[in-house]
């Protein structure tokens, strides 16, 4: 199960990434287009950010266009200060959690392959318990959140560069049970 989760997160990045450059096609005549219906159904805001999880169900768990489907926060080297473009992600999973208080969470924590082992286990449980800190201050419960260091453990890419320890320095969210 964790192999299939760990595919679709790879798999998201890799869209993710091939849509960087891509803009939306436009509608005239007042029409909105698909992916403004999306984001009015998930609460996405003019400035693009989600504005609430509590009004996701469960089902968005599942849906690859909810904002709940965003589950890998990246990090910078050495670093486990969450990044401002992944806040309202957090904000999103906790606000959700918050409404959803019998739903638990794993925090996985990990690091590139640089440094001792001890080193990466310790930084890859500082990234999670970041992550944990954000969403207990927005209301999840403690007891909800489940945190755990793979450090260098698990990478999901394999080479020995800046992109592949760039992927793995990361904090990925697992829902248990979905």
């Amino acid at each position: 199960m964790k192999n299939l989760v760990r595919n679709f997160i790879i798999l998201g990045v890799i869209v993710t990434l091939a849509g960087c450059g891509m803009k939306p096609l436009k509608k005239g005549d007042g029409e909105s287009t698909d992916k403004q219906q999306q984001d009015n159904q998930y609460g996405k805001d003019s400035t693009g950010k989600f504005s609430s999880g509590a009004s996701l169900d469960v089902s968005s768990l599942n849906d690859p266009n909810s904002p709940l489907s965003q589950r890998v926060l990246y990090f910078d080297l050495d670093s486990s200060q969450v990044k401002d473009e992944d806040r309202d992600i957090i904000t999103v999973h906790a606000e959700f959690l918050a409404a959803h208080s019998d739903i638990m969470i794993v925090l996985e924590g990990h690091a590139d392959e640089r440094g001792s082992r001890e080193y990466n286990i310790a930084l890859g449980e500082k990234r999670a318990k970041a992550v944990k800190q954000l969403m207990t201050l927005q209301g999840v419960a403690e007891s909800q959140i489940q945190v755990i260091s793979f450090g260098e453990e698990r990478p999901v890419a394999l080479g020995h560069d800046g992109a592949a320890w760039n992927l793995n320095r990361r904090v990925e969210i697992l829902y248990t049970g979905y």
